[in-house]
């Protein structure tokens, strides 16, 4: 919807087109931490957080199921050893 005004035509929102917006909605883990925010919907369930996500705890574990980290870690020890003979020449 466009109306003429002052400064040319400006375009008016619709009303009742935006959610309602609740200022302390619920964010509730599956971990059992429960927080408040600003959101859309007064409840939310979410199945991680930031307390029992493990990047943010420290538990974070390296799935390798084709051997690939410690392919990389023997590529680097026989690259490190190979420029160590390399500076004491």
């Amino acid at each position: 919807m466009q109306k003429r005004g002052a400064f040319g035509i400006v375009s008016v929102m619709k009303k009742d087109t935006h959610p309602t917006y609740f200022p302390k909605a619920t964010i509730q883990c599956a971990c059992g931490n429960s927080f408040e925010i600003g959101g859309t919907k007064e409840k939310i369930e979410v199945e991680i957080c930031s307390a029992c996500h493990p990047f943010y705890t420290g538990n974070e574990k390296v799935l390798d199921t084709a051997g690939r980290v410690e392919k990389f870690k023997t590529r680097r020890s026989v690259a490190a050893a190979s420029k160590a003979k390399k500076a004491s020449k």
